[in-house]
């Protein structure tokens, strides 16, 4: 952790050997920005690939190439712009959105908080400055509204369905599908912190109630507005494997998806024979009850989902839920 006037942070450290992608998918599944550090002498390496595609792959919002020790290169700008091509092409290969390339020496200071006397070549933000300004979060009121139900509170005959709003906004007035059921009501009260709230945005966590007395429980999810979810028992995604034991076609798992946790067969796992520990993949499953998805490019908190052992709830395997290759 650590803090400036301007803004706080919070760090995850995650190495970039093959044996710690699963601490690399961890780190990132919550990140808001990635800084991909590279070495100036020795430029793109297979480590640098690797939290590449994890950035790509968990859609990090914002990604930084700090391309470290320019001193040891004599500050040479032609050494930085070999490195920050040599990524470009990787980045588009990757499918990643964008990158911005800061030329740094922790050692010596240069571009980390002060802008570099060595490098009057470099016109760009330092390394602190952007991390200070960048913008991060998204606009609540552009995103889909989606209230996965946590607990139902029964009071004088009144349900209460309490929960965190992990995307969107709801507002008193609003018309609603409960999701798997389909059933539609309207929301006529919205309890923020124990007081009544008009309008309620990601990611608070609150109560509803809603005008009709519906069939909610805990698992349900909750949204407004036309950009409802896929509802499928049909499951294709990309996943990272977690977990020392294997994971191969025929398993049977729980599948953890925001409060909802249903069981599931591994129908195929891309033409793999098997996942073990660290290995990125995609997956094909058949739930036994239907799930509320989203793309995980759209909305990464109703995107991912966890793949339990249900022997002794250990956890299994990331998965980031990949709606275009369902249609397909």
């Amino acid at each position: 952790y650590f803090a400036t006037p301007r803004r706080r942070f919070i760090l995850a450290d995650t190495p970039g050997h093959v044996q710690y992608t699963r601490n690399m998918v961890t780190g990132a599944s919550t990140a808001e920005l990635a800084i991909i550090l590279v070495d100036a002498r020795h430029g793109v390496v297979e480590q640098t690939h690797r939290h590449a595609a994890v950035a790509a792959l968990l859609r990090v919002p914002h990604v930084v190439l700090a391309v470290n020790k320019m001193d040891l290169v004599g500050y040479e700008q032609k050494d930085f712009e070999r490195i920050v091509e040599d990524f470009a092409g990787h980045a588009a290969e990757l499918d990643l959105p964008g990158f911005t390339p800061i030329p740094v020496s922790a050692l010596c200071g240069d571009n980390v908080v002060e802008r570099s006397a060595h490098m009057d070549w470099y016109e760009g933000p330092t390394l602190l400055e952007f991390l200070e300004t960048v913008p991060v979060g998204s606009e609540p009121a552009s995103a889909p509204a989606r209230f996965p139900v946590q607990y139902v509170i029964r009071h004088d005959e009144v349900r209460h369905y309490a929960g965190q709003l992990v995307s969107g906004t709801l507002r008193v007035g609003d018309r609603v599908t409960v999701h798997p059921s389909g059933e539609t009501s309207e929301i006529v009260g919205i309890d923020v912190l124990g007081r009544d709230a008009g309008l309620a945005y990601a990611p608070q966590s609150l109560t509803l109630r809603l005008a009709d007395q519906r069939d909610v429980s805990r698992g349900d999810m909750i949204t407004a507005g036309a950009d409802a979810p896929a509802l499928t028992q049909d499951v294709r995604a990309a996943v990272c494997h977690l977990a020392d034991r294997a994971l191969r076609v025929g398993d049977r798992v729980l599948v953890k998806h925001t409060t909802r946790t249903v069981k599931a067969i591994v129908k195929d796992l891309g033409g793999a024979g098997e996942l073990t520990a660290n290995d990125l993949g995609r997956i094909t499953l058949r739930t036994a009850e239907p799930l509320a998805l989203d793309d995980y490019a759209d909305v990464r908190r109703t995107g991912a989902f966890l793949l339990v052992d249900p022997a002794d709830g250990s956890t299994l395997t990331a998965g980031m839920a990949d709606l275009s290759a369902q249609d397909a």
